[in-house]
Formats: C-alpha cells, structure tokens, sequence
C-alpha cells in the first residue's frame, strides 16, 4: 500500500467520524427538544390544558418520532379528556416504537384501561395480560386483569341470553306469522262458504218462484186453499142421478099422507051412506 492510498483512507475514516459525530450531535439536540416539549406538555396537562399540551407533545414527536415518552404522554392527555380512540392510538404507537419493557408494560396496561372503558372486556383481557408478559410483578394490572375477565363472562352470558331471547322472538314472530296465515286462509275459506250460501240460497229463493216472479210457496198455499175448499164442497151431499133427495122423499110422504087421509075421508063418507066398499082386489 503506497502513502497516496494510506492518506485516502485517513481522510475518509475522519470524514466518517466527522459525519457521524455531526449526526449524534443533530440526534441529542432533537432528543433535548423534544425531551424539553414533553416537559412543558406535562406542565400543561397538570394545569387541565388539554389543547395546548397536546401541541407540546405533537412537537416532541416532530423532534423526534421515535420517542416513546411523547406518545405515551399524548395518549394519557387525550385519555383524561375523554378522547379515548385516540388516546387508544397513540398508546398503540408507543408499544410498536418503544424497546423497553417498562415502557410496553404501561403502554399494554393503559390499553387495557381505555378498553375497559370502551365496554371491550375480551379485549381488554388480552391487553392486560400483554402488560404482565412485561412485568409480571404489577399487582395492580393482575387485579385489573380478573375485573377484566370477570366482565367478559357476564358479557358472554348477556350475549349469548340476547341471543336466546332473539331465537324464541324469532320463533314466536314465525309461529304468529303462520297462524296470521292460517286465519287470514280460514277466513277467506269461510267468505268463499258464505258466498257459496248466499249462492244457494238465491237459487233456493228463485226456485221457489214461478215464471211470473211470485214466490212458489204463495201460488202452492192459494192452490192448496182452492183444493181444500173444493174437497170441502166435494164433501157436502150431492144430488145422485136415479136418487131422490131428503127433501124429495119427505114432500113424497107428506103428499102420500095426504093422499091417504083424502081416501079415508071418502071410506068414511060411503060408509055413512051404507054403501058397501070392495075391499079385496079383482084377480
């Protein structure tokens, strides 16, 4: 190796180190500023000034992104006004850019806190367990933890009773569906049946008139009145052809007694004039 070549690589090991000592310098001063926006965001945050911390600490992740400190801080901002999917995220984000387990402990364990919060009990089960993966020391996760899973299993147990209650609302709407059905049918059959009668009884009404329109049974009655008064003249005494009447006879004998009593006043009168009367007929 020739001294040209021996100073080429002095001079580049210096520019390296040059460049990297610049970018180290450049690295703190961001961390210093951003270390310094985290700072004042806590002052703010302690005096309830939500908006003008969370300036701070977007500031602080502008300095520097991968700080851990400023998201966390941001998050437990957003999380104490009420803002918590957002406070969700920004927690998020400090497990993906945090390497120390500290840091991923309360991270995990205020995840589990904002889910709690939200009603999401199975998945706050899960983010507290995460939080004792990194310390398994923390007693009030653990804690945490067991209302955690006591939530989920009354959650599951109102789930799944919804879902009972959604079957047998379900099966009732069928089963009332079907007897609507079944009535709406019965009553449709018993209007057809009326109307079937109706027919029928319309026939039956025309049957029982004549041609003229006048109800059968009215012409039958007075037919019937004609009959029985004919059957009732029928029934009186008629004179009979070669017969003689009641009254005949009795005119017949009354003149015979007339007739007699006239030939007994003439007997009588021959015999007071002794006259002898023939009794006996001639043969």
């Amino acid at each position: 190796m020739n001294i040209k070549n021996i100073i080429v690589i002095i001079i580049t090991l210096c520019v390296t180190v040059s460049f990297s000592q610049e970018k180290e310098k450049e690295n703190l001063l961001a961390l210093k500023k951003a270390n310094e926006y985290v700072y004042e965001g806590n002052s703010l945050a302690n005096k309830d000034d939500f908006v003008a911390a969370e300036m701070e600490y977007r500031k602080a992740l502008s300095e520097n992104p991968a700080s851990a400190v400023g998201s966390y801080n941001l998050a437990n901002a957003y999380y104490k006004k009420g803002s918590f999917e957002e406070a969700l995220y920004r927690q998020q984000e400090v497990v993906k850019s945090s390497t120390s387990k500290v840091e991923k402990h309360k991270a995990f364990h205020n995840i589990g806190n904002i889910l709690m919060k939200n009603k999401k009990c199975k998945e706050a089960v899960e983010a507290y367990k995460n939080a004792l993966r990194n310390d398994p020391t923390d007693n009030e996760t653990r804690y945490n933890l067991g209302l955690a899973k006591e939530c989920a299993e009354q959650q599951k147990d109102q789930q799944d009773q919804n879902k009972d209650n959604k079957d047998n609302q379900d099966k009732q709407d069928e089963n009332k569906d079907k007897q609507d059905q079944k009535d709406k049918d019965k009553e449709g059959d018993n209007k057809e049946d009326q109307k079937d009668k109706g027919d029928q009884d319309k026939k039956e009404g025309d049957d029982k008139k004549d041609e003229d329109g006048k109800p059968k049974d009215e012409k039958q009655d007075q037919n019937k009145g004609k009959q029985d008064y004919q059957k009732k003249d029928q029934q009186k005494p008629q004179p009979q052809p070669g017969k003689l009447s009641d009254q005949q006879i009795k005119s017949l004998l009354e003149a015979m007694n007339n007739q007699e009593q006239k030939v007994q006043e003439k007997i009588n009168a021959e015999k007071q004039k002794g006259v002898k009367v023939k009794t006996e007929k001639d043969w």
